[in-house]
Parts: C-alpha cells; structure tokens; sequence
C-alpha cells in the first residue's frame, strides 16, 4: 500500500496528463510563466484536504519536500500564504469538478464481496450538509439552517451535499451540491443521470414519491426504498411469500388516474419490541420467486454505507467538527470538491488492496490508509515538477 500512497497516490489516480487536459477544456492554462501554475494548485487543492485542517504552508511543504531532497525543485521556491490563496481563486470550482465527474466510474467487479446481488450493482442516494465558515458571503450563498433569530439558529452556514454511493466500495459516483435552503429531495432529483440498468438503489423514506421514483427507474435502474410509516399501501394482490403488490401515486395526481405499481415488503427486526409490520420498504423489483422478500429485506442494512461514506468524509477526512475553512462560496465548493477526490483516491487504494487479498473492502482501515497517506507524502516524490 505504501508505494501508492500520498502524493503517489493522488497522481496515480490523478495523473498529470489528465489534470493538464482538464485544466485545459476549463480554461485555466497561464498565459505566461507563474511560480504557481494551475497543476501543481490542483494537488496543492487536493493536499488541503488529505491534510485537513493543516494550513496552506505546512501542506505545501509537505507537498515538495520529497522533491526538494532529490533536488528536482532547482530555485523553486513555497509561494507566501496570499500568492496561494490567489492561486486558489484563479484556479475555481470547475477543474475540481470535472476531474471528479471525468473520472467517477464503478470500481467493483463480480468478484467484490458485497458489491452486487443476483446480478444488480447494489447502490444507494443520501444526503448530509457540511458546515462551512461563517461569513455574510456563505451565508447569503448556501444559507443557515433553523430559525433566522433565536436560540434554534445554526452557528455556522450549511451546504448541502446528495450523492449516489456505490455500497461494496463505498466510492461516490455521482455528487450535487447546493445551499442548505435547497431540499435533499431535489438534489438527489438529479441524481439519476448516473443510473442504468443493473443497478439496485437503495434510499431512506424521506426519498419516496412518484416523481423522484419514475425518474430513477426510466434510467432502467431499480429500487429498494424504504416506506414512510403514515404511507398508506393497499394490497392489490398478495404473493406467496408474504410480500404484496400496492400502488403509489403522486400528490398531483388526486384522481389517482396515473399509478405506480411496487412491490411491498413488511417485517420486523429481530429484538426491537416493535409491532410487526412497522418496517416497510418498496421496490420495483416485482417478482417475488426470483427476487425473495425474505433477502431483499435483509439486504436493505446495505444502505447505511453512505452513512459510513459520510462519516468518512467528514469525520476522519475532513476532521471531526472541523469547519470548511473558505471565506467565500466558490472556495467552499472547491473544497467540497477536493475532497470528494481525496476519498475516491483512498478508496480506489482500499479496493485495489482488498482485491490482492481476496478481501471485502470494508476488512480495510480508511482511517489507516488516511495515516499511511498523509506520513508518506515526503518520502514518495511523486510524478511531477512544479
């Protein structure tokens, strides 16, 4: 894992060619010669968040100190704190972004413990919010959750992040970012345009209505999803084991003339003390022989991985009650964005190592590969020059 990590690793992922090409398609090539040029700020963008909360110099050093001792930096010198922070504005949103979207595709295989079920790419949609520096700029942009006075009102302005996560790997493939003001519902909304065929998508109840549903499945994907408990389910027919087909219509539709069919699914968790029945998910997967109740029930367990994605994310990575440090909305989002790519990179080496061993990806420590990151970043040079 060690000749992967750090900087090794953020280029293996990321190699210079593809940020040189990115950074190009997003207009972000100099002009004229600069002691900081677009590249090295994007890794430099990326180290900020491998190394969080760490300031600009100390992640800079630890940036080039692996080139400083093989002598590849010549008179090159570490820029003062505001030429950075110039840097960074020069540099925007956009080049984090299509990086991310350029390379966000599945990594598990057949052979991933846990990634798939009869054949479908076990997937799920959830949302969190990241609190972000309390400024007039953010808070004008991204809004601040609770009452606008009083004691219910948030300290710190909120953004709000949806993402569709791929459960065996725990790698997010697709992202939406907006001010708190803006519903988990209609950032997940836009979701499915990374979902097709084979895939199984798992989501809270908060997630259940008509229009959110048909706009996943015209994608060809399919749904497990959990039912709201003041969701009224009549059963159209019962099926032999246990589970019945229902209908679910759209608030707009009150002559109820334009129906969904589901499938319904009701247990009880072993241990709770709840009545039974109080548990209840949908999905459109009909067939109740070739996709049991008894398993799909069991298998819902699998959505809290983008729990443990956002745990990730924000606790280990970013650094538990850590602000997002940006004074202004774009930098936000910049680093929202550098992080999303930090994890993909540390998850992509968590799988790959698990792959060698045989193993689940899970059975491998994120917070391990984040130490082992983040201690090799000066004895590994990596593979550019600034």
């Amino acid at each position: 894992m060690s000749e992967l990590s750090g900087l090794g690793l953020l280029t293996w992922v990321y190699p210079p060619g593809l940020v040189d090409r990115v950074v190009a398609a997003c207009g972000r090539v100099e002009r004229r010669k600069r002691l900081l040029p677009a590249r090295l700020v994007v890794y430099f963008v990326l180290g900020l968040a491998l190394f969080s909360p760490a300031p600009y110099l100390e992640v800079m050093r630890h940036l080039v100190e692996g080139l400083r001792s093989l002598g590849l930096l010549g008179d090159w010198h570490i820029p003062a704190r505001s030429s950075l922070f110039r840097a960074r504005q020069r540099l925007g949103t956009e080049p984090l972004r299509v990086l991310f979207t350029t390379t966000a595709e599945p990594l598990a295989t057949a052979e991933t413990p846990g990634a798939f079920w009869r054949g479908l790419r076990l997937m799920a949609v959830d949302g969190t919010c990241w609190d972000v520096a309390d400024t007039p700029a953010n808070e004008a942009a991204s809004g601040r959750p609770g009452n606008s006075r009083g004691p219910d009102r948030s300290s710190f302005p909120q953004v709000r992040m949806a993402c569709l996560v791929e459960t065996g790997t725990h790698l997010v493939l697709d992202a939406e970012l907006a001010g708190c003001r803006t519903g988990e519902v209609t950032l997940v909304g836009r979701l499915p345009r990374s979902c097709g065929p084979g895939q199984l998508v798992l989501a809270d109840r908060e997630f259940l209505g008509v229009p959110l549903w048909r706009a996943f499945t015209a994608t060809g994907a399919d749904l497990l999803w959990r039912v709201p408990a003041n969701r009224v389910l009549p059963v159209d027919r019962r099926l032999r084991d246990g589970s019945w087909l229902s209908r679910i219509h759209a608030c707009t539709d009150p002559a109820r003339s334009d129906p969904v069919t589901v499938r319904v699914l009701a247990y009880q968790l072993n241990g709770t003390g709840r009545a039974a029945g109080e548990y209840r998910l949908v999905t459109s997967l009909l067939d109740g022989r070739r996709y049991p109740a008894r398993q799909l029930a069991a298998l819902y367990h699998e959505r809290w991985e983008a729990e443990a994605v956002f745990a990730e994310l924000k606790t280990h990575q970013r650094g538990a009650r850590t602000v997002l440090s940006s004074k202004a909305p774009d930098g936000v989002v910049q680093q929202i964005w550098a992080h999303l790519l930090v994890h993909r990179a540390l998850r992509e080496l968590m799988w790959r190592t698990a792959a060698t061993q045989h193993l689940d990806p899970d059975r491998i420590s994120f917070t391990e590969t984040l130490r082992s990151a983040r201690r090799s970043v000066t004895v590994t040079p990596g593979s550019f020059s600034p």
